[in-house]
């Protein structure tokens, strides 16, 4: 066991870096943007709740990429590799470029979804930049996946963090009106955050198409950089699932942003908060999960299912152990943690509260993550796609409406909804991955038998 962890841990662990960078640049320009006013911070938080389902949408289908790749390698095919990157990208440029065009041209709906009018003002030039800054990220995250079906995960995690420092500055610049910038405050951050993305994307195109780790796949670029019916179609097959997947959720959690701004800014800013601080801590998880797809899609090109049952195992007790150490450590700081975004009284009483409830989740937030990359790396997207779609939304979302409007317990209400359907999700995800593996290791049994 302790093998296995190891192993993952190895893969995982650039995996994560990269991912909680990623995350911070979100942090980065809600913590800055809230030290203006809680106003700010509110704005922000109901953009990112609008962008983040066509965000995902577009990285879900990036998704495809890696255990196609890892896949092809535990079949010893070095050309196919380059072949499914190229036919990926094109395929995420294109879906989340209509995304960003449908968000431009809908713009004038941010006043027409029950916020406050201070929030809707603020928000709408910032949505425009967040949209388009979608197509690098789109990008970046298609060539990520290659690189880390690969095995190679650390250049990602190296061209991430070095965006931290970007982004910052950029901010600082861009919202202060720091260095002879102007002052634009939320809109800055949006402006900041784009170009970040751009740098990140053109920074690991140059290091997986003239770097000398990656020269072994590019030996038949003629070949490789085509169109190909057969590469479309597992992109899509795995991709389309997979972004759907990875969109309910972002979308629970944004429809409950949305809510969350029904009762008012001071709850919608708290539910930013907690939301921020438990999704760094779901880009581990979601490191753990990536590094299991990864190995359980290289186990699956070589046919070895004993194999993939022991990875996916030790896998989901990682996703335990750590779920259970965030919440110790979200109940520990639920009254210090909120400070390093805002300081005023309501709403650090609100997100001390949510704190508690988001340490409720984290096992089950972390082991369902899992649950969905050990099922993609079995190529089981369509199953697990229909638990996704019953535990948010005919679970979650439903309860906590009703916990948070029916029955009065406010925003409370609306997180008590997300653990039930997290919970759901979480049972349902690990259940069907030890029984497929478990059928197909006893079906490859008695064929050699």
């Amino acid at each position: 066991m302790w093998k296995e962890v190891r192993q993952t841990l190895r893969l995982g662990w650039p995996i994560i870096l990269g991912n909680l960078s990623q995350m911070l640049l979100g942090v980065i320009d809600s913590a800055m943007v809230g030290a203006i006013h809680s106003s700010q911070l509110a704005a922000a938080s109901f953009v990112n709740n609008i962008v983040s389902f066509p965000l995902i949408i577009g990285m879900g289908l990036s998704l495809a990429i890696s255990p196609l790749v890892a896949a092809a390698q535990g079949e010893g095919d070095s050309d196919k590799p380059l072949r499914i990157l190229y036919n990926g990208a094109w395929v995420v440029f294109f879906v989340v470029t209509a995304l960003a065009v449908a968000i431009t041209l809908g713009i004038e709906l941010v006043y027409y979804m029950g916020q406050d009018r201070i929030v809707a003002d603020l928000a709408q030039p910032y949505l425009i930049w967040m949209a388009w800054g979608m197509v690098p990220m789109g990008l970046f995250m298609a060539i990520k996946q290659y690189a880390d079906g690969l095995g190679e995960t650390r250049w990602a995690m190296y061209v991430s963090i070095a965006s931290i420092p970007i982004n910052f500055l950029l901010n600082y610049a861009l919202i202060y009106g720091k260095w002879g910038a102007p002052r634009m405050e939320l809109e800055g951050a949006g402006i900041g955050t784009l170009i970040s993305r751009v740098i990140i994307m053109l920074a690991i195109g140059v290091l997986i198409f003239k770097g000398e780790t990656f020269a072994a796949y590019r030996q038949n670029l003629r070949d490789q950089l085509q169109f190909r019916k057969d590469r479309l179609k597992d992109i899509f097959r795995i991709g389309i699932p997979s972004g759907m997947q990875y969109g309910m959720e972002s979308a629970a959690f944004a429809v409950s942003g949305i809510m969350a701004g029904w009762l008012g800014y001071v709850q919608q800013a708290a539910h930013q908060i907690a939301l921020n601080l438990a999704a760094l801590t779901f880009m581990v998880s979601i490191g753990i999960s990536a590094a299991g797809s990864i190995r359980v899609a290289y186990a699956y090109g070589q046919r070895n299912w004993l194999q993939a049952r022991r990875i996916g195992t030790t896998t989901i007790v990682m996703a335990i152990v750590y779920g259970g150490s965030c919440a110790a450590m979200f109940i520990a700081g639920r009254y210090q943690l909120p400070l390093l975004f805002n300081d005023e009284a309501p709403v650090l009483e609100y997100a001390a509260t949510l704190l508690f409830l988001a340490a409720v989740f984290q096992i089950s937030d972390s082991v369902q993550a899992v649950g969905v990359g050990l099922l993609r790396g079995l190529q089981d997207v369509r199953v697990p796609t229909f638990f996704v779609a019953l535990a948010y939304w005919a679970i979650g979302i439903p309860s906590g409406y009703l916990l948070a409007f029916s029955a009065n317990w406010d925003i409370a209400g609306l997180w008590i909804g997300l653990v039930l359907g997290l919970s759901a999700s979480a049972l349902l995800l690990s259940l069907r991955f030890l029984r497929l593996t478990r059928r197909r290791q006893q079906d490859q049994e008695t064929v050699m038998v």
